[in-house]
């Protein structure tokens, strides 16, 4: 199997780099790519990347990169790195110092999770980087639009958005005087191919060819500037550069993304806990920002308190940080932030031990504290738990104080901005801890209220009119019973879930908040612990919709090998087998928010087909987000003299819009297998 797409140990597919020109120009789409292909483009947001509202972009370097995050389909890693702040960013760049660095599609399938729109790295550096250059920029165009060529290709075909050109290295005359015309093809080509795709040109050489830092935008590096879509500063600036470059970058301002290095490397405004300093400036004069390596919280700072850390980070940062909204229907998550210390489904603990699949992270909240004004004391903090989850690894975490005169506090999670059909369902699943008698509720607030009807839901107060508490789902239509099967019950490990019923027209989605009020009769202080399991914003009229079906499984790369033997296999007892295999099947991924792969482990060779399951429950193998999954030495029963054995492979789609499908209807496929006669 190609040592590029598998790790060579496990044969589990990696995600990878390539290293050379030659090597990029010799690229094509191949079968085996497609593991690192994303599920989906980003989903819709508003305001558009293409608004005049200042950027965040972040710039992910962690000690070189294709950690952890390279397998695909992930791996038992404990303390891995988390990124979950998305709500703040914009643009999210994976940076390495390979010269073609793809990023890891589990990067790119989060990010675009959470609309937010993902770059690989073109990067040259030293003595080499300045002779690949003259081999693709000093030549003709055809030289220079082959490299373009292949780089929109690789954009288009793994599904992320665009590339950071970073030229560390000196350029001849000839090589710099075509650089422009080879940033203006790419960009030109990248537009045609990638709806929203970017080019953006990092500050490094100059007009003249020379490797020379600028810390702004100015006469000398300008030329770049407008030939791509926009400009990421070097990191050694003051505020002279800023009110400088205001005159340069005209109505282009939001596309100059001034550098901020979090490691606070070099004579930099502030970086670390102070990075606040920097970014309060770029903001100040109306300049997009690229914080490189915030994950010094993690490298720096060490794992144990990482969480805490990584919180207090962006807190400090928050207020120069504008959210974006996602605008898409159905809205689903269950807070999973793609690892956890086990594998939970709707309340059942299906595995026990250290997981780490980032493809897996689910949409993620506005987190932080947020204080009652007055004295009386009042606060909301949520927070990312690992401890307790209702479907993936993590639920929220929220805590608060209710202060005697006042009779409820909430906190808001996520801002929509959604388009909302005539009818909408809501879900909310929770549990409150310790004594508490809170009464939780979910609460919404809506767009355009003068113009829009609304049914199903009713306004909280005079002062607060366009928020209001949609009204518990009591009698659940029968068509609807796959998802509303377990409203209002008490689910297990103490899980409760809520659903509401919301007839809207002409109405704009807005916020959704969670409101905690104090019991009836109680005038003290109310304090509260609330971990939230999931929360969905469905489209009633999808759920009516029937799902497609999982079809033509088929297998590749299949290997046997004997497995390891014990003791307790008893004397002669045939050994078992390891397999490996690459599971392959269609299904249309705009359906679907990831496929669950079980196995039916047997032996026998009993007859193959779609005849019923065995007794056994089904083994979680793990999650697939695109048609494909390696599975990696599965132990399976040997087949003993004149014997066959039999092992059940199972596909389960998980639909976008948060139901299970029965088993009866996955996708199955049986292997039947005997040992060669002697």
């Amino acid at each position: 199997m190609p040592v590029r797409y598998y790790d060579k140990d496990t044969t589990s597919p990696i995600s990878f780099y390539l290293s050379s020109l030659e090597e990029l120009l010799a690229w094509t789409p191949d079968v085996e790519d497609s593991f690192n292909v994303a599920l989906a483009p980003s989903e819709c947001r508003q305001p558009p990347l293409s608004s005049q509202r200042p950027r965040t972009l972040l710039c992910h370097d962690m000690m070189g990169g294709y950690l952890d995050d390279k397998f695909i389909q992930g791996s038992a890693v404990q303390n891995p790195y988390s990124f979950y702040h998305w709500q703040y960013i914009d643009i999210f760049v994976y940076f390495s110092h390979h010269t073609v660095t793809i990023p890891p599609v589990c990067w790119t399938n989060a990010a675009h999770r959470h609309g937010v729109c993902v770059l690989g790295t073109f990067i040259t550096e030293w003595q080499e980087g300045g002779q690949l250059c003259e081999a693709f920029l000093a030549g003709d165009e055809r030289s220079y639009r082959a490299v373009a060529d292949q780089l929109v290709l690789i954009a288009q075909f793994f599904r992320f958005d665009g590339w950071l050109i970073n030229i560390e290295n000196s350029l001849s005359l000839a090589a710099v005087g075509n650089m422009p015309h080879f940033l203006q093809y790419l960009t030109t080509q990248l537009h045609q191919q990638v709806p929203g795709g970017l080019v953006l040109w990092y500050d490094s050489v100059v007009s003249s060819g020379q490797l020379k830092w600028q810390n702004e935008l100015n006469e000398h590096n300008r030329v770049f500037f407008d030939s791509c879509d926009g400009f990421f500063t070097n990191y050694n600036w003051q505020e002279g550069h800023l009110e400088r470059m205001q005159g340069q970058a005209g109505e282009r301002q939001v596309d100059v993304y001034v550098g901020v290095d979090v490691f606070a490397r070099g004579n930099v405004v502030g970086g670390r806990f102070d990075t606040n300093k920097s970014l309060e400036l770029i903001r100040k004069h109306g300049f997009s920002a690229a914080l490189f390596a915030p994950g010094w919280v993690y490298e720096c700072l060490g794992k144990t308190d990482f969480f805490q850390n990584q919180d207090k980070f962006w807190s400090l940062l928050a207020r120069y940080l504008p959210t974006h909204s996602i605008c898409s229907l159905p809205f689903v998550t269950s807070f999973c932030m793609g690892m956890g210390a086990r594998r939970v489904c709707y309340g059942q603990e299906e595995a026990v031990g250290p997981w780490y699949h980032p493809s897996a992270q689910e949409i993620q909240p506005l987190f932080g504290e947020h204080r009652l004004e007055g004295d009386g004391g009042g606060w909301v903090k949520t927070l990312s738990c690992l401890a307790d989850a209702w479907n993936g690894g993590s639920s929220l975490l929220i805590r608060g104080v209710i202060p005697p005169e006042v009779g409820e506090v909430a906190v808001r999670l996520f801002s929509l901005q959604v388009p909302v059909p005539p009818k909408v369902f809501l879900s909310m699943v929770y549990k409150l801890e310790g004594p508490s008698n809170v009464r939780v509720a979910l609460e919404l607030t809506t767009g355009d209220v003068g113009s829009c009807h609304i049914g199903g839901i009713r306004p909280l107060n005079a002062e607060t009119s366009s928020r209001y508490s949609p009204r518990p789902l009591r009698v659940p239509p029968t068509k609807l019973a796959r998802w509303v099967g377990r409203c209002g019950q008490q689910l297990s490990g103490g899980w409760v879930q809520r659903c509401y019923e919301v007839n809207l027209r002409g109405c704009l989605l807005g916020d959704l908040l969670v409101s905690f009020s104090r019991p009836p009769g109680s005038q003290e202080e109310e304090q509260f612990i609330c971990r939230l399991g999931e929360i969905q914003v469905v489209d009633a009229k999808s759920l009516l919709a029937p799902l497609p079906q999982v079809q033509a499984i088929s297998l590749s790369h299949v290997r046997w090998q004997p497995a390891a033997s014990s003791a307790s296999s008893g004397e002669g007892a045939p050994a078992g087998l390891r397999l490996s295999c690459t599971l392959h099947w269609s299904f249309p991924l705009s359906h679907v928010r990831c496929f669950r792969l079980h196995c039916c482990p047997g032996t026998g060779g009993g007859p193959l087909g779609r005849g019923p399951l065995g007794p056994e429950k089904p083994k979680l193998l793990g999650l697939a987000f695109v048609n494909q999954y390696r599975i990696v030495d599965l132990e399976v029963a040997a087949a003993g003299p004149g014997h066959g054995g039999h092992v059940e492979f199972l596909v389960e789609p998980v639909p976008r819009e948060g139901f299970l499908v029965p088993q009866a209807e996955w996708g199955r496929a049986a292997v039947q297998y005997s040992m060669p006669s002697t």
